[in-house]
């Protein structure tokens, strides 16, 4: 890295500990933050500019351009742009530049892409594999039953601890994006699943250093989303269904049965722990699209 990507480089990592520290964003937020601001920087370097006041509305089209050239989506382009729109008015209230340019830049339109969802069937046969009655079986049952129950984020399954279980009551506290807390409730199925787990399985992974987190691995430490993800692929081999399934799709079927069964969108919001409710408002066109889908195939005087 040369001197003058460098000196940038040094203002994105002010504003990253600004959003870890005073705004309490979560890891991955900031990650992301990072990789989309790391990358401006080497753009910038590569046309040899040497400080943010050289940053022009003509540099910035270049550099959509690029993005354009690298065939990046209309959503990666304008999460790009409002990362680079959140560090400039990070920047302009700590007098360290002023990229009011940036403005002016048009946010690309996105087409928002239907959430991928399972039908109520497949998601039986998934978490319904059960039988071998291992630790591990116990504890993937266990955790692949919470997401659907709860609609949890894998990032928040991981970071359950045992405190955060309300077995009495079948609530669940929950620590989101931005570090935002909520409680969400969970069913009869999961309970009976989770008590098997605490009490059965958890207990042959447990080491000297495990903490409190209540799903771990076998070294006894937390598990990783991408351990979680492996797992569920090898669940969704066995239950024969083919079509591209990740954890985050249990948290989307979750809210699109909802929808179908008469839910209220705004619990639906709380539950996954949206802060805004267009956000959530997406599985009303899932919804809707699965209900002409029955209509055209069930209707005899469909014409369409």
């Amino acid at each position: 890295m040369d001197e003058t990507s460098s000196v940038l480089k040094e203002d994105i990592d002010a504003f990253l500990v600004h959003l870890e520290l005073e705004k309490g964003s979560s890891k991955n937020t900031v990650a992301s933050y990072e990789n989309d601001l790391s990358a401006l920087v080497e753009f910038f370097s590569k046309h040899a500019l040497k400080s943010w006041s050289e940053v022009s509305l003509e540099i910035l089209r270049q550099w959509l351009t690029f993005l354009d050239k690298s065939r990046c989506s209309s959503a990666t382009v304008a999460r790009k742009l409002s990362a680079l729109r959140s560090f400039s008015k990070f920047a302009k209230s700590r007098n360290m530049a002023n990229l009011d340019v940036a403005k002016q830049l048009k946010r690309p339109r996105c087409m928002r892409k239907l959430p991928d969802t399972l039908a109520s069937e497949e998601v039986a046969k998934i978490l319904e594999l059960d039988g071998e009655k291992s630790p591990l079986t116990m504890r993937d049952s266990a955790m692949f039953e919470l997401i659907y129950s709860s609609g949890l984020r894998v990032s928040e399954l991981c970071d359950i601890k045992i405190q955060a279980v309300d077995f009495e009551n079948c609530f669940l506290r929950v620590h989101g994006k931005g570090a935002k807390e909520r409680s969400v409730p969970f069913g009869s199925i999961a309970k009976s699943k989770l008590e098997r787990y605490l009490t059965v399985a958890r207990p042959k992974f447990v080491k000297s250093k495990t903490d409190s987190t209540f799903f771990i691995g076998i070294t006894g430490r937390k598990l990783s989303r991408k351990t979680v993800w492996m797992h569920l692929k090898k669940y969704i081999k066995l239950a024969g269904i083919e079509k591209s399934v990740t954890p985050h799709t249990l948290r989307h079927s979750f809210a699109t049965h909802l929808l179908e069964n008469g839910a209220d969108l705004r619990s639906i919001q709380e539950m996954l722990g949206h802060a805004d409710i267009s956000t959530t408002q997406i599985y009303t066109a899932v919804d809707k699209k699965r209900l002409m889908s029955d209509y055209r195939k069930l209707h005899q005087r469909d014409k369409f």
